[in-house]
């Protein structure tokens, strides 16, 4: 199925996305008033009852996807939502709005759950049309190739803290300079965690509620998710019975520029609607929505 339709680069453009113009006049001037995302930064949270979540996991472990987990349910919730509202993947870059050209989501692991264990970050690339096994296999694929052997972004990070502290300053502040501008090498886009359509954290994992993760005002990441460790608690069913269902804190850090509070809850309702109903992530969304011109 094609995603978007085919579009010339047109003057203003970037490697990773493309300039709208059509934005409202209030739009286009806000990136000149709130010039960095640490200005920009709205928080929300809320409650997923993950019952339904458990139940889908049981199924697909059954048909051999083992290691498929809430992890990979979260992100392909959030990959459809972008099909459906696609200000969610915009960004912001030298005061003007883009719209990205793909769709890239971030996340930082460690080699071994060990204090000592280091860390890595993996990018990886989704469709819009993606399915959640379509998600798990691509994430397990990037993750398993990171664990297995020094990632890019490893080395490209290797390199540079070799570089005397002045010398690296200076080298980080023309990164910046560069970036701004749309000039930074598609290599090092490519491998920068602080490029993409948003970046996921798990502290469930660490055995820890959800927290409000900052956004990096280097790069060009709009959005930062998080949801905590699983909880029990009581939900009384329409017999007037009381159930046992578990549950989680999912926490979100948006830059506020990229689209406004109307189209942002109407995203996170989508969100919500295939986290509560995981099935309907089996099938590739009907129809892929475009953003504005």
């Amino acid at each position: 199925m094609e995603n978007t339709k085919k579009r010339r680069r047109r003057f203003g453009d970037r490697k990773d996305g493309r300039r709208l113009r059509t934005l409202t006049p209030m739009a286009m001037m806000i990136p000149y008033i709130m010039k960095v995302r640490a200005d920009s930064q709205n928080k929300f949270e809320d409650v997923i009852d993950i019952t339904n979540i458990e139940k889908y996991l049981r199924k697909k472990h059954s048909e051999g996807h083992k290691n498929m987990g809430i992890l990979h349910i979260f992100i392909a919730s959030y990959v459809r939502a972008i099909a459906l509202r696609p200000a969610l993947n915009r960004f912001i870059a030298g005061q003007h709005v883009y719209s990205r050209n793909n769709i890239e989501g971030v996340m930082t692991i460690k080699k071994q759950m060990s204090i000592d264990s280091p860390d890595t970050t993996i990018k990886v690339e989704f469709e819009p049309t993606d399915t959640a096994v379509d998600v798990y296999q691509k994430f397990e694929k990037v993750a398993a190739d990171a664990l297995a052997a020094d990632s890019s972004f490893d080395k490209t990070a290797s390199a540079l803290s070799k570089i005397p502290g002045l010398i690296l300053r200076f080298t980080v502040g023309l990164l910046r300079f560069l970036d701004y501008f749309g000039l930074l090498p598609k290599a090092l886009v490519k491998v920068s965690p602080f490029h993409g359509s948003f970046i996921i954290t798990s502290m469930g994992s660490l055995g820890i509620n959800a927290i409000y993760h900052h956004l990096y005002d280097f790069g060009n990441l709009p959005v930062f998710l998080c949801y905590g460790k699983k909880y029990t608690d009581y939900v009384m069913n329409d017999e007037g019975e009381w159930e046992k269902h578990h549950f989680v804190t999912f926490k979100a850090v948006t830059d506020e520029r990229i689209c406004d509070g109307y189209y942002y809850a109407s995203a996170f309702k989508i969100i919500k609607r295939f986290l509560l109903n995981p099935e309907l992530l089996d099938e590739p969304v009907a129809e892929v929505v475009e953003d504005i011109d």
